[in-house]
């Protein structure tokens, strides 16, 4: 048998000041509020750590059901509403940036926004991050723009005949302020502002929506996912825009994070979905979507 041999008189105070500084910097450990930065359609409170790129693919199809839905379409997955691919990064543990190129869904005609080849990027910055102490919420700040390539339209009557290159532009503004209850439950409102520089005649360059989302995480991995955005405009201007609306499943593993959902809308970006979603879940005008992302690291 082999006994150590306790010495008080060589107890190091260190170590008691070791454990007390460990002890307080796990009292004000940062919170994790959503598993991703993004929800479904819009973006989530948190932004990736510093030198982290990552990688994202995303994808809409067709109506499940609906007048262009059921089994001829096979359920909407004989056809693509969007695609998106993206290359995000972060520059601090505050402060990232993303770069995107998006299909558009001008094909989709009046369900659709007018716009096709979109390139999008966006600034997110994190004002506020949830601890066990004294910050009870995270908070960040979002600004995105979008920008078409497409050619323009010899028809003046129409958005995309872009009498200016400006017209091709569009932005959105966002200050996105969530909580995490317990370790199950996020819950998160995201107040969101879009101009477009040009817009139809019946449209508005302005509109206001407020976001909301809850996250409830099954297990370390999985969570479960509610995304709703509310449209303030006048009903006699906008009158068949809806309101997005999306559910969705999100994986986490090293390194991926997976995210299947159902949404009536069909774009990519606040500057999309937020203003051009026309679809009706209740006239079963919703899709199956996916989103593939990959964080890598520098070593």
């Amino acid at each position: 048998m082999v006994l150590a041999q306790y010495d008080e008189q060589k107890t190091d105070t260190t170590e008691i000041m070791d454990f007390e500084a460990l002890e307080a910097e796990f009292s004000e450990a940062e919170i994790e509020t959503f598993g991703n930065t993004r929800v479904i359609n819009g973006h989530s409170v948190e932004t990736l750590k510093k030198g982290v790129l990552e990688f994202r693919i995303e994808h809409r199809f067709g109506d499940i059901a609906g007048d262009n839905g059921g089994v001829q379409s096979f359920y909407g997955l004989d056809n693509s509403t969007d695609i998106r691919f993206a290359f995000e990064y972060g520059i601090s543990d505050k402060l990232m940036v993303g770069l995107g190129r998006s299909k558009g869904t001008s094909g989709l005609g009046d369900f659709g926004s007018p716009y096709k080849s979109l390139l999008d990027g966006f600034v997110k910055y994190r004002l506020l991050h949830q601890n066990t102490t004294n910050v009870p919420v995270s908070m960040t700040f979002l600004g995105t723009t979008s920008y078409t390539y497409m050619e323009k339209s010899s028809d003046v009557s129409k958005v995309s005949s872009f009498p200016k290159t400006i017209n091709r532009f569009a932005y959105s503004s966002q200050l996105n302020i969530a909580r995490k209850f317990g370790k199950n439950l996020s819950l998160s409102v995201m107040p969101t502002f879009v101009y477009r520089n040009l817009v139809a005649s019946n449209d508005v360059n302005e509109l206001f929506s407020l976001g909301s989302a809850i996250r409830y995480s099954i297990n370390s991995k999985i969570g479960v996912i509610v995304e709703y955005y509310q449209n303030f405009h006048a009903d006699d201007v906008r009158g068949t825009n809806k309101n997005s609306l999306g559910v969705a499943v999100e994986w986490n593993t090293f390194g991926h994070v997976f995210t299947i959902n159902l949404t009536n809308s069909v774009g990519f970006g606040e500057t999309q979905f937020i203003p051009y979603t026309f679809q009706d879940w209740s006239k079963g005008q919703f899709r199956l979507g996916f989103c593939i992302s990959r964080k890598y690291r520098k070593e």
